[in-house]
């Protein structure tokens, strides 16, 4: 006679078996991201992120005594200026005519396409730029350094560059305030170029960041041929297209080369070569803007001063710039407010802490977290630990960077300050 099953037991084992399984890496990919999207969808339904809105309350100019030096981390420095820099820009990036002419379509082949897993779009980016010069690897090799957590929103440009300066033979810059010009005289010379533009589309929930691969142009048909993860390979762009989107990010483009390039590679930037020259440029681009259009693209082109200035070190300049692009983003209508915006850059975060506007830090993060289905960016965690200590909150700051290290365990800001923080505790 059989003896007779424990149901209990059955039932216990059979959860456990799901839960092994469900973890087997080939499973999770292929699910994991589906249980994200329903919780996104409940929380959007019920907590609608576009409503969120946030209002600078500590706009006066301090002088702050820091208690404590932010690790740096690209455009960051210790210093503060009281006053808005009086910056002397450069003229234009040297027009086409000036370098060697160029033809009227190039179309670049070699590259591997890859269609990104899941919110992976910069890690296949730079798998598919390093495809190009022979690169054997693949997204999942990117990822294993640039997103250990999956569910981690977005990497940034100078996270990639210093991945391939760091793990590849390879070298990497990147750049802002790009125009055609400048992707073609690349693409011309057989460098294709990553590019940081906003994107949206009939299935996707609002304005969200994007990357993609510029492989060619046609002058003629005024097309952009780029390599997307999320659609298709050869994908074609308008001009128009490209640019307004790529407004977003304050033009920014990363470029990948063999390391014996660097002198052509120079001298294709121009007047961009000089990372300073690059952003006075940019800030100008940014201004000319912000006086010339409305809407939603006056908020990026304020937001883009603003970081602009901060990567200059006028983080008090740079303050009043984002203080005037979140007055736009508070007037524009709420299905066209980009309520992402702040998953993907930290500039206001630095203006804001070093001109002492530490309350503003905190006030800014929260709304961004808190917004987010999964509140799971590090950097914001890491600038509201900062403010908080400023403002004695040393608990709180502490917390904020074990919060910022669960979502990357690597990160080395979090991990410094909060070494710092527990021996002297």
């Amino acid at each position: 006679m059989m003896p007779k099953l424990n149901r209990p037991i059955l039932i216990t084992g059979a959860v456990l078996c799901l839960v092994v399984i469900y973890f087997l890496p080939p499973i999770n990919q292929r699910i994991a991201w589906r249980f994200s999207v329903i919780q996104a969808q409940v929380k959007y339904a019920l907590f609608p992120p576009e409503e969120a809105v946030f209002i600078p309350q500590q706009q006066e100019v301090t002088i702050p005594e820091l208690s404590t030096s932010p690790t740096p981390t690209p455009n960051d420095v210790s210093e503060v200026q009281v006053q808005p820099a009086i910056i002397d820009l450069p003229t234009a990036v040297p027009a086409q005519s000036e370098f060697v002419s160029l033809p009227s379509s190039v179309q670049l082949t070699g590259v591997r396409h890859e269609y990104q897993t899941w919110n992976n779009c910069g890690p296949a980016n730079l798998a598919m730029a390093l495809s190009f010069w022979g690169w054997q690897g693949s997204q999942e090799d990117t990822a294993m350094l640039l997103k250990p957590n999956p569910r981690d929103k977005n990497v940034m440009p100078y996270e990639m560059a210093t991945y391939v300066q760091d793990q590849t033979e390879f070298e990497a810059l990147v750049r802002v305030g790009g125009n055609l010009e400048v992707l073609k005289r690349f693409v011309a010379s057989e460098i294709p170029i990553i590019i940081e533009k906003g994107f949206e589309g009939e299935d996707f929930d609002g304005w969200m960041g994007h990357y993609q691969l510029v492989t060619g142009y046609d002058d003629e048909l005024g097309q952009l041929t780029v390599q997307d993860s999320y659609i298709m390979p050869d994908m074609l762009l308008s001009y128009e297209q490209v640019m307004s989107f790529w407004r977003a990010f304050n033009f920014t483009y990363i470029v990948v080369y063999p390391p014996e390039r660097e002198a052509e590679v120079m001298a294709l930037l121009g007047a961009d070569a000089m990372e300073e020259d690059n952003y006075q440029s940019a800030a100008r681009l940014a201004e000319t803007e912000s006086h010339m259009l409305t809407g939603r693209d006056r908020f990026f082109a304020l937001f883009n001063r603003g970081t602009n200035l901060a990567a200059l070190h006028d983080y008090v300049g740079a303050a009043s710039f984002y203080d005037e692009a979140f007055a736009v983003y508070a007037s524009l209508e709420e299905s066209e407010r980009p309520w992402r915006a702040m998953w993907y850059q930290t500039g206001p975060y630095q203006a804001y802490y070093f001109s002492g506007r530490y309350q503003d830090v905190i006030d800014l993060a929260t709304t961004t977290l808190g917004a987010m289905s999964e509140p799971i960016l590090e950097e914001s965690y890491y600038w509201r630990a900062l403010a908080r200590e400023e403002l004695g909150d040393v608990e709180g700051a502490i917390d904020d960077l074990r919060a910022s290290l669960k979502q990357h365990p690597d990160f080395a800001a979090s991990l410094q300050q909060l070494t710092r923080l527990d021996a002297g505790s």
